[in-house]
Parts: structure tokens; sequence; C-alpha cells
């Protein structure tokens, strides 16, 4: 497409960062533009990480990312509560294996409390082996971290942007930069959806991050994608994984955690792997051996159970120890650049980071009086009362009692809420980042052929049509 409106922002990369920015920013009369590179929000680095809410216990203490990974905690725990997004408090709880790890855990403590967390507690290993009676042996004390929580990565990202959309943002898909040419007054950011133009721009483009700030002159840092591979496990295994698993930092590095997902499945990784590919989400045999190795140690018995899915994401590692925020004023230009996995908890503070930097700008950030409320969103966790268990509603609608997807419990009536929607799907993936369609043991094997019929009937408008298209 092609316009020649010019907005007061546009945001560049509608991941949970630049979602969140574009929230805040059409809290207030200025027209923003929000931009995504690929087909549907939310569909590059902040859809596979390990989906945890972050106390921020851990964080390099006096850091920015540490102030606001602590805020966006609490504000992202409050719009969770506002919109559905599913939360589960289940706590975490670091091992201590060696005498290295057992001897860090008061460090730990101190930077804890340094952050301003107050809630770690030391262990022997009598308390470990209570809170997880699976552990494999050998564990010799732990460090408690009650605060730490699981949440849907998928719908935090949706939340946040259909709450933009519905506050008036202009949202566009298939929008990738492609070139900037500032000009005087505004900034022509040539896309391959066609030319758009803001006063301001704000470059949230995650792994794209570096060459979009080059587009302004700047040559500041460079992104590495570094790759994170997880196994998935069977739902089977949820009351093996009562908690987060967490490995203390040591000489070799973070480790791997053990720990259960919102979806009631069990998770094990991450790998961490730099690359130089920006598009290499595949999975990798030496990834999957690496992880078996150190699971088994950790859980022996978790690896007698199914694996039932492997993914792996893409973080845009910097070279840096913090986030890296700044406003070019004189270029009318935010770069919101190294956001670790950290983004997810952070988002939200991050946005009113970024909108207290501009506070001294030429922008009117005058929050408006007609806000719509915040969006409710499906609630695809265990946690709470899902449609193919609500009596009451399937009485008003039958759709949701009648399953497409076995594995996840995904009802008609939630696919086709789907594609009605402010943000509907554009693919399968998008389905099942709304639905878990396709998410559970089968991945899609038995339910796939139904669900692409769904997708092509853009979810059917009724339940006959529903039934016709099976």
């Amino acid at each position: 497409m092609s316009t020649s409106d010019v907005s007061d922002v546009i945001v560049v990369g509608a991941g949970i960062v630049g979602s969140a920015i574009a929230r805040a920013l059409a809290g207030t009369a200025l027209s923003v533009t929000l931009l995504e590179a690929r087909g549907d929000v939310g569909d590059g680095t902040s859809k596979a990480n390990t989906a945890l809410l972050h106390t921020g216990f851990d964080a390099k203490p006096g850091t920015l990312e540490s102030t606001l990974v602590a805020r966006g905690y609490d504000l992202l725990g409050a719009y969770a509560e506002q919109t559905g997004i599913p939360v589960e408090r289940t706590g975490a709880l670091l091992v201590a294996w060696t005498d290295e790890e057992r001897d860090a855990l008061p460090g730990l403590q101190d930077k804890a409390l340094r952050n301003g967390y107050t809630e770690c507690e030391i262990v022997d290993a009598a308390e470990v082996y209570r809170r997880v009676p699976d552990l494999g042996p050998g564990a010799l004390a732990g460090l408690t971290v009650p605060g730490e929580s699981l949440i849907c990565t998928w719908t935090t990202n949706l939340a946040l942007a259909t709450d933009a959309v519905q506050r008036g943002a202009r949202l566009l898909r298939n929008a990738r930069v492609l070139h900037a040419e500032p000009a005087d007054g505004h900034t022509t950011l040539r896309t391959t959806a066609g030319d758009v133009r803001g006063r301001w721009i704000v470059n949230a483009a995650g792994l794209g991050a570096d060459a979009l700030d080059a587009e302004f002159g700047h040559h500041r840092f460079t992104v590495t994608p570094r790759r994170g591979e997880l196994l998935v496990f069977d739902k089977l295994t949820r009351p093996m994984v009562p908690l987060i698993v967490l490995a203390v930092p040591s000489s070799r590095g973070k480790g791997v955690l053990v720990s259960p997902t919102i979806y009631g499945n069990v998770m094990v990784g991450p790998t961490s792997e730099n690359l130089t590919d920006r598009t290499a989400t595949d999975t990798s045999e030496e990834g999957f051996d690496f992880l078996l190795s150190k699971g088994k140690v950790l859980m022996p018995k978790l690896f007698d159970e199914e694996v039932t899915a492997s993914y792996a994401g893409l973080r845009a590692a910097i070279d840096s120890d913090d986030y890296l925020i700044d406003v070019d004023a004189a270029q009318r230009y935010v770069l919101v650049g190294g956001i670790r996995s950290t983004g997810l908890t952070s988002g939200m503070a991050i946005a009113e980071h970024v909108m207290g930097l501009l506070g001294g700008t030429d922008l009117d950030l005058e929050p408006r009086a007609d806000l719509p409320d915040p969006p409710r969103m499906p609630n695809i966790g265990e946690v709470g009362v899902r449609p193919y268990e609500d009596a009451g509603r399937i009485a008003a609608d039958p759709a949701y009692g009648r399953i497409v997807c076995f594995c996840e419990r995904v009802t008609a009536g939630e696919i086709r809420d789907a594609f009605a929607s402010t943000i509907p799907p554009a693919d399968l993936d998008g389905l099942r980042r709304r639905t878990r369609v396709m998410n559970g043991r089968c991945q899609g094997f038995y339910c796939g052929a139904h669900t692409q019929a769904l997708l092509e009937a853009r979810g059917a408008e009724d339940a006959d049509d529903v039934a016709a298209v099976r």
C-alpha cells in the first residue's frame, strides 16, 4: 500500500515491546502506526521464549534492565488481571548441584536484595527434595524465588497489540522496512507494504534493530541472533514439576531450566548458541543432544516420558549487559535495542520509560480521557475455566462444545472468535497462538486438515457452517 498520510509516530516492530510502546502512545491524541515485518504480531522473537514473568531478582543491580524488569513485573501482573492474560504463580527454585553453585547462593540472595526483591530464602537439600521430589540425586541446596511465575507470551503480545489498535493505532503487517529517508519534518520508511511516513520513528525492530539504526546514521551496536532450543513434554509430566527449577549461574554459564508451562506441559531448555543467520529458527540434533544430557541429570524420570515437541527461538543479543534505549531528538528517532528475553516482563515498563524520555520533546503526550476499556482476552491457559468446560457458555452457544483439537480441547467457537477478533490470524501458526489448536501431543496430525479448512473458511460464521466445513 502507499499513503500520503503522515503519522505522528511510527513504531517499527509489533513484538511485545513495540506493541506496548504503540499502546502507550495511542493512549494520547497522537496518530500512531505500528509496523510488523511478518504476517502477524508477535511472530518474531517474542513468540518463542521461556514465558516466565520475572521478579528481576537476578538482574545486574543498577542497570536500566533491572529497574524496568522490576517495574514491568508489577505493571504486567496488573494488566494480566485486567485482560485475562493467563498467569500461574508457581514460584521458582534455584538448585545448587556443586560446591561452587552452593557457595554462590548467598551472593545471589544479596543480588536479589539489591534489586529490591526480599523474598528469596536459602534452603537445604532436604527442603529442595520436599518441594521437587522428582529431581535427580545430588542436589546440595537451593534458593527460593516465590514470585517467579508463568505467563502466556502469545496472549500478552496479542493483548498489547489489540489494545493499541482499539485505542486508534493503525497496524500494518507484512511491512518490512527496506530503507529510511529522513526529510524536513518527517521520515519516509520504504517498506514491503509501500511507503509509510511519520514525524517520529521508534525502532523496536528486535533482530533488525541495528540495521534500522544504521539507516539513521548510527553504528553503535550489532545484533547477534542467539538461538535457544527447548523440549516440550507431555502433559502427564506436569505433576513432576510443580514449580520453575532454575540453574545456579556458575563459571559454565546460566545452565538449563526445567519448568511447567501455562498450557499444562513441562519444558526443558534453553540452549544458547550465537549464529549469523537471523532466520535460523530450526531445531538441531546438537541442541537436542545437549538438552537430553543436561536434562537427564536434573530430572532423569522426566526423560522416561514423551517429548511431544521441540522449538527454537532467536534472541536479539548485543555486546552490552544492559538495554540500549536512546532518543535522538534532532532526528525524531527513538532506539529500543538489546532487549533480551526479559522484555516479556519489562515491555510495559519500557513503554512507560520511552514515554518519559519523549516528555521533553515536541510530542503532546497528554493522556486521552476517552480511552476504551482494555480488551478481554480468551483464556488459553490451564488456569481458570476453558470454554469446553463451561456448561453455561456451551448452552448459550453450542460451538463452544464442539471440539476441533482434542489434544488441547480447542473448540470451534474459539476458532470462530479468533477470526472475528480485532487482529485475526493470517495463517495456521497465528491461529495456534490464539487458541492452542494443533499445539498438543499429535502436533496437528489428527486436527490439521480440519483446522486448515477452518482457516480457509475464516473460522466459519455459525455452528452450521462449522459442521459443513468438516
